[in-house]
């Protein structure tokens, strides 16, 4: 029993130090773990501020109600309404654009996304959308200027491009082997290097995707707040049960021989 124990422990502390891996749809090694926490209330609060402002403008959250989000954050509803609510649909409504699907169609040659189940379908989660919203570099062969080393080809534009700044991926050349043993050079990033600045520097930068992701991974799973906040309780009534249960067998079994 303590050898399970003790495996089992092993196994825990493994999984919380091993780093996050890249998406399968690209990447290169560059999702970084994002410390986002959907247990602090002023991170949601920023993160669906700038989503409000940067974000849905194009990309709905329709499983959301504005009414959920502020009893869930903490705001009233003249906060929401005054706030946060720039598309005029009602308190209790869902969170959807006034862009239609076919304009989306014509600007970006797609559609923009749904993301309010973008943390739960993207691998990595909340930290691989804190490395998109950080791999967006100028690219002027693409129609809108921009890429994305973590989602390459994206057709988002980067909307932060004014707090981020600008940036240029830089690559090296790396001898490698191809078809028959024939050695070939191939183009490996590298880092980004910045070109212009931005209204906020690297660490407040960081900051912003941090608090987006948090806000994103919550209205994944918007019940993750309370149910976090009672399993806490339910863990600590089995303990006390446990114990009970553990008096009531030492009395009956005290007079067993």
């Amino acid at each position: 029993m303590k050898k399970l124990i003790a495996l089992t422990i092993a196994l825990f502390a493994l999984a919380a130090a091993t780093p996050a891996v890249a998406s399968s749809e690209g990447g290169h090694g560059l999702i970084q773990q994002s410390d986002a926490n959907i247990g602090d209330r002023e991170s949601l609060q920023r993160g669906a501020k700038y989503f409000m402002n940067y974000c849905l403008s194009c990309h709905s959250i329709k499983y959301m109600r504005y009414s959920r989000m502020a009893e869930d954050l903490g705001l009233s509803e003249e906060e929401v309404m005054g706030s946060l609510n720039f598309t005029g649909t009602k308190f209790g409504e869902t969170m959807t654009v006034a862009m239609k699907p076919a304009d989306g169609d014509v600007w970006f040659s797609k559609s923009a996304p749904d993301l309010s189940l973008v943390a739960r379908v993207k691998h990595g989660g909340a930290d691989w959308i804190y490395s998109y919203l950080k791999s967006f570099y100028v690219d002027t062969k693409k129609p809108l200027g921009w890429n994305n080393m973590v989602f390459p080809g994206a057709s988002m534009p980067h909307v932060l491009w004014d707090l981020q700044g600008t940036q240029a991926a830089v690559y090296e050349t790396h001898k490698s082997h191809g078809a028959g043993g024939k050695e070939i050079e191939v183009q490996v990033f590298s880092h980004f290097e910045p070109i212009t600045p931005g209204k906020l520097d690297a660490r407040e930068y960081d900051q912003v995707a941090r608090d987006i992701s948090a806000f994103l991974e919550y209205v994944g799973d918007p019940s993750a707040l309370k149910r976090e906040s009672v399993g806490w309780v339910v863990i600590l009534f089995l303990g006390f049960f446990t114990f009970i249960a553990w008096l009531l067998k030492t009395e009956y079994w005290s007079d067993v021989h």
